[in-house]
Order: structure tokens, then sequence, then C-alpha cells
């Protein structure tokens, strides 16, 4: 069933039509929030609200939207609140910092295969932890959740122009940060 269907049977009280989309969801909506707080509670915290929110708030959403792009919305925006509420103790790299740290990736790292895929998993989510909010919300949103800069720009509010470049950045950056997880 498309999303559309499932909204109006959700607008006419059909619980287990709000199951099945918000089924539709989680994983997706879980991989971007662990990935934005670093925490799997903090995760859940913010996927539930979203969800809450979402439900709550399905009068304003308009059906010639993606549905996916207008949840996505609610849910960085979740992650954004919680990130300053909380006052996370995450090290973010400093915009200047960004710039000297992408002027200086010039290496790669050494033998990719030597490592298993679960210490590049742990590499990459630390250093993902260490970017900045709107650096790490903008390299997930295009690599881990695969969307194109119009659907980031109607989630962030930011200009396409801004987004490519912020993935720019996060992605100069992350290289040098992975490759200093993976000496640790």
């Amino acid at each position: 069933m498309i999303d559309a269907a499932l909204i109006t049977q959700i607008r006419a009280g059909d619980r287990e039509a709000a199951s099945t989309l918000v089924g539709r969801y989680y994983d997706d909506c879980w991989r971007f929030a662990y990935r934005m707080m670093g925490d799997r509670a903090d995760a859940e915290d913010v996927v539930q609200e979203t969800f809450f929110r979402a439900l709550r708030g399905l009068e304003r959403y308009q059906e010639q939207e993606r549905f996916r792009a207008w949840l996505f919305c609610i849910l960085a925006n979740r992650c954004r609140t919680m990130l300053v509420q909380r006052r996370r103790s995450l090290r973010f790299v400093s915009e200047d910092r960004l710039d000297r740290i992408a002027a200086d990736s010039e290496s790669e790292i050494e033998d990719e295969e030597a490592y298993p895929p679960e210490r590049l998993a742990d590499a990459l989510q630390t250093a993902l932890a260490r970017l900045g909010s709107r650096y790490r919300e903008a390299f997930l949103l295009k690599h881990a959740e695969g969307m194109e800069y119009t659907e980031m720009a109607a989630i962030t509010g930011a200009s396409i122009s801004a987004l490519k470049m912020r993935v720019k950045r996060a992605c100069e950056a992350l290289r040098p940060l992975v490759e200093e997880n993976l000496r640790d």
C-alpha cells in the first residue's frame, strides 16, 4: 500500500495503518538518528518523538510532498533540538579546523582491505561523531540515506550549494578522522 493510502486510513483513525507506516520507515529513521546522536538511547528517544509528532501532525502533511522527506524533516529537527538541549559532550570540529583538515587530507587509508568491516564501521561512526552537526547531517542524508540535494534542501532549509559544500567538507574531513581511529 502506498503512503498516501495509509495516511488516509490513519486520518480516519486506523491504528493498524499507523503501525504499518511506522514499520515502513522506522529502520531508516533509527539509523539516521543513531548516526546523528551517536547514542542508541538518544536515537530511540528522537525516533519515538519523531513518529509521535508526525502522526499527531498528519493534518499538516500535504499529499504532493513525499512522506519520507516530510518525516525526515521532523527527524532532523528533533536531532538538532536534542543535541542542543543535552549539550552533547561530543567533540565537534570547528569550521576553521575543518578547512585545515580538508587542506591536509592528501593521505589515503593504507590497505583498506586489511581492516574488518566492523572495525571500519566503528571508525566511521566515531569519526562522524567528531564532525559538526551540520556536516554530519548533510553527509548522512546524502550518503547514508541516498537523498537528492533538492530533497535535502527541503529537509534542512539550506541551499543546494551550501549542502554540496557541507557534503564535500564532511567527506574531506572524514578520511583523516577515520584513519586516526583505525590507527588507535
